[in-house]
């Protein structure tokens, strides 16, 4: 419901690996009304009497790839399946960074275009399992916590 809707929050859970000084930067420019609460941001009234979203997510998302790209030189690295590719170890993507686990751990082909990653941006898809941050039983209580994000 659009009354609910965040954009703080929806810019932290996007964005919980980036530093605070980064996310101020990112916060001021997802900002087109700052004067406006968060819900009078999030929706306005068309003609017809029906909320529309001033923030939908694909502009949340797409202005968070942009200011990357556009501001900091990184490369747009497609989000990978929720089920992984090729990695016996995960059931599912649980986290942004998954994808990227063969460049941490060295074992990325050379000939492939992720080895020449040095700066990457996404919003990658994910699902909540359990694991280490293992906040399940609080799935479905608030607007917050979800098994399926970004």
């Amino acid at each position: 419901r659009p009354e609910h809707i965040n954009k703080d929050a929806i810019l932290v859970s996007i964005s919980t690996h980036i530093p605070f000084n980064k996310k101020r930067k990112i916060a001021a420019s997802l900002d087109s009304a700052p004067a406006k609460t968060a819900a009078a941001a999030a929706a306005t009234m068309t003609d017809d009497g029906k909320q529309e979203l001033e923030w939908p997510m694909n502009k949340v998302r797409q202005t968070f790839v942009d200011f990357f790209v556009k501001q900091h030189g990184h490369v747009f690295w497609p989000s990978s399946p929720c089920v992984p590719v090729d990695d016996p170890t995960l059931l599912f993507t649980n986290a942004g960074m998954n994808q990227y686990k063969p460049l941490f751990l060295g074992t990325c082909d050379p000939s492939l275009k992720m080895a020449s990653l040095k700066r990457a941006v996404n919003s990658q898809k994910c699902i909540r399992a359990g694991g280490k941050h293992n906040d399940l039983d609080d799935v479905g209580k608030d607007v917050y916590h979800h098994t399926f994000f970004e």
